[in-house]
């Protein structure tokens, strides 16, 4: 990719309209220093003493804060928080994104706020260590009132947008936003839209979606294949150009410290090998920057490559910042493809 070509793409940001669908969580930070640490007189245990707490929008969030990032215009998260303290944390934390809007999202006393706690030991001029994290989820299946809630807002906004992102992040089925009736939705808009971008990503993997955009990690195509072992990477190439040609849409597959793989329907296989290391890592967030840049770029007309070579530039910048779920703006990543 040239600058020339990086410019017209991330040019077009601004004006883009982009939904979220998926399952929104509080990334609850507790920074606790190693030096106040104390002995309970009460138990005998060791007290983490917290000097500050810090929260932002996590899981279908993240990839919400990586689309601010980018400037892109409006963004509409479509999913829910609950009437508890973490949903009014969750919601402000939204709020304060360039470019979010918030009429389709819903907070409802008939779900609690997806919430992961997460302890860290911060102490100077050392990386952060994440102790054991404390999670809140729904273990319920979501209420039939609020499923189709959720697929009215979808079907509210489809005409409105660029590109439609799904994550589905519950780790029960049907317990969080991407339900059958949602995914019903989505198989309409798709078949109504087939030029729309629509970007799915599942930590259960992708059986039972309908032929939309699959995004996926190596370990979730191998499953959903019904293979086992670690695939080569020619076997990824061929099994993403099945899968994109079987469905009629763009597969990715993300592969670690091995890159990212795309595939066209029309046969277009591409690989772009990961970027060199610069120090310590965390690759918390990464997935979710690769989503986010994928769906922009190809919203605002990238090809097949460079949409991947700008999603493996954004997960460069994000799996070295330390310590939280971090973001890449264009200047980032105009920096990590070395584009004058």
């Amino acid at each position: 990719m040239n600058s020339a070509r990086f410019n017209a793409i991330v040019g077009r940001y601004a004006v883009l309209r982009l939904a979220v669908l998926g399952d929104f969580c509080l990334d609850r930070y507790l920074e606790i220093d190693p030096a106040r640490q104390e002995t309970s007189l009460e138990t005998g245990l060791p007290v983490h003493n917290v000097v500050n707490v810090r929260a932002q929008a996590g899981a279908a969030g993240t990839i919400v804060n990586n689309l601010s990032a980018l400037g892109v215009g409006a963004i509409f998260p479509i999913g829910f928080a609950g009437e508890d303290g973490e949903g009014f944390e969750l919601q402000q934390a939204l709020e304060r994104r360039p470019g979010v809007q918030l009429e389709t999202f819903v907070r409802t006393v008939q779900r609690r706020t997806f919430t992961y706690c997460k302890p860290l030991v911060v102490a100077p001029s050392q990386a952060p260590v994440e102790l054991n994290r404390l999670d809140l989820k729904n273990w319920t299946p979501t209420p039939a009132l609020l499923r189709g809630l959720l697929a009215s807002r979808l079907k509210g906004i489809a005409g409105e947008i660029n590109a439609l992102i799904i994550l589905d992040q519950a780790p029960v089925p049907e317990t969080g936003v991407v339900t059958p009736r949602v995914l019903e939705t989505v198989k309409d808009l798709a078949q109504q839209r087939p030029d729309l971008v629509i970007l799915a990503d599942s930590r259960r993997g992708l059986r039972g979606f309908p032929p939309v955009t699959f995004k996926m990690n190596a370990a979730e195509l191998a499953a959903l294949i019904g293979t086992t072992g670690e695939l080569s990477l020619e076997q990824i190439k061929q099994a993403a150009a099945d899968l994109a040609r079987q469905n009629g849409r763009r597969v990715f597959v993300t592969l670690a410290e091995r890159g990212i793989v795309g595939a066209a329907p029309g046969g277009e296989v591409e690989h772009v090998s990961a970027l060199p290391r610069r120090g310590p890592i965390d690759i918390v967030g990464a997935g979710d920057a690769v989503t986010a840049n994928l769906a922009a770029a190809l919203a605002a007309g990238a090809d097949l490559r460079e949409a991947l070579e700008m999603a493996n530039a954004a997960a460069s910048v994000v799996i070295h910042q330390l310590g939280t779920t971090g973001t890449a703006d264009v200047p980032d990543i105009r920096e990590r493809l070395a584009l004058s």
